[in-house]
């Protein structure tokens, strides 16, 4: 059985806050077998119009993005919060093989067991086209740097 991963439902909006930072922080790692141990074992996802279970699911499909996503860089901001359900507004910058910047926009809805392991993930997310002088995102590769604006700070 997996260790508990606080933190715990049902959320605050101290501890959905922080649930939030912590799901960013996985994400801006890009390791997809480290972002595949927060969801629950048979995790349920829709991505885009991908379909998945499961955290082997969840590595191939992290490994076969961040393989076309490079230079991935992503900010996550809480939306609305209940026991143990969150949703997430995001944003996150890459460019392809060709060197084409992006900025991909969306939601999630997020659905936690009791351990704190996400057990529903169902997000929506749009691309758009952007010079690489529009780009937003600038810190290194890895976790966004506190003091580097959200969001909301940035007019997204």
């Amino acid at each position: 059985m997996d260790a508990p991963r606080p933190p715990l439902p049902p959320f605050t909006l101290e501890t959905a806050t922080k649930k939030v930072r912590l799901a960013e922080d996985g994400w801006n790692s890009r390791d997809p077998a480290k972002v595949a141990l927060a969801y629950a074992p048979g995790s349920h996802w829709r991505n885009r119009a991908e379909f998945m279970t499961g955290r082997d699911a969840i590595v191939a499909f992290l490994t076969r993005k961040w393989q076309r996503e490079l230079d991935y860089r992503l900010i996550k901001e809480l939306w609305a919060f209940s026991d143990n359900r969150i949703a997430v507004r995001f944003a996150y910058e890459w460019h392809n093989d060709s060197g084409k910047w992006f900025r991909s926009h969306g939601n999630e809805n997020w659905d936690f067991d009791d351990n704190g392991l996400m057990r529903r993930r169902l997000a929506c997310i749009n691309d758009a086209p952007i010079g690489e002088e529009d780009r937003l995102f600038h810190w290194a590769s890895g976790r966004r740097p506190d003091d580097h604006p959200g969001l909301e700070m940035l007019g997204l």
